[in-house]
């Protein structure tokens, strides 16, 4: 390597550093203790053994594990694949079309729930959902009963709240290339007699495809790894019924103590994120020219 070539790569060093010592280590920990019986007391606290693939072996004949995976995919499938991500895109396209002080306020609306913190919008939709929460009080108004939809509807209830919390972000990614779109084709498309949708279709969301690949890759890992919106909301109940990987991990090894399997799940949901995150990188660069 070229003395020149060294002097280039010298303003990356610290970056690189920093990622190796904050990102890749803990990382690095997380699957070392995921083959130890790592604990937050006892002997294992002190001085945790190698157990080798036990804790993989516990995990995968453990229903509670099989169980918080599928609940995990039908969550990010439901709230950002679905959610987030379509709801963002008619926002976007509804703003393009409507007046400047409606698009504005329509936005701010959508906005002021993204900035909220995790915590402050888990409580938000805890007093929604909660059986004397705000959807009931709705409810009762017209002469109905509400459920407890915390209770009857977990997963409905965290799909709803995580969708309303990060629909923002998709908003404002699809605003930016929607404004991209040129308007002479759409408009030589509109002479042509194509409808609404047909320009949609065949035209605008061909033009945006890679925002769409960018954005489904952001909203998947971020949902993959919500924790707090769940935890408040449901605590992953009843009965592990909105139970995902993440809430999983901290149950095995915080409030159970077992430091080494709680690891053993966390390092199953690194490496999903990791396999959608290949997939989605890999439609980018086929969308390339």
């Amino acid at each position: 390597m070229s003395m020149r070539r060294v002097l280039r790569l010298l303003p990356v060093v610290p970056s690189v550093l920093l990622l190796l010592l904050f990102l890749l280590a803990p990382v690095a920990w997380s699957f070392y203790a995921s083959f130890t019986d790592a604990a937050l007391s006892g002997r294992a606290a002190k001085d945790p053994q190698w157990v080798g693939a036990d804790n993989y072996v516990r995990m995968f004949s453990d229903d509670s594990f099989p169980l918080a995976a599928w609940l995990t995919i039908v969550f990010v499938a439901a709230s950002a694949v679905l959610g987030q991500n379509v709801l963002g895109l008619l926002i976007a396209l509804l703003m393009t079309r409507s007046r400047r002080a409606m698009a504005s306020w329509v936005g701010t609306a959508v906005v002021a729930a993204w900035v909220l913190p995790e915590i402050v919008a888990a409580f938000a939709a805890y007093a929604y959902f909660n059986r004397e929460g705000t959807l009931n009080q709705v409810v009762g108004a017209f002469g109905g009963v509400g459920p407890d939809w915390l209770y009857s509807f977990p997963l409905v209830a965290i799909v709803l709240a995580n969708t309303w919390h990060g629909t923002a972000f998709s908003m404002l990614v699809y605003r930016a290339a929607l404004a991209d779109v040129p308007r002479d084709i759409a408009e030589a498309a509109l002479m042509d007699g194509a409808r609404g949708w047909q320009r949609l279709a065949f035209i605008t969301l061909p033009l945006i495809r890679s925002s769409i690949a960018t954005n489904l890759m952001l909203i998947t890992l971020q949902t993959l790894a919500v924790f707090t919106l769940i935890w408040v909301m449901t605590a992953g109940g009843p009965a592990n019924a909105s139970t995902t990987l993440p809430v999983l991990a901290y149950q095995e090894a915080f409030k159970f103590g077992d430091i080494g399997y709680g690891t053993a799940v966390a390092s199953v949901l690194i490496l999903l994120g990791m396999i959608f995150g290949g997939v989605y990188v890999r439609l980018l660069r086929e969308q390339r020219p």
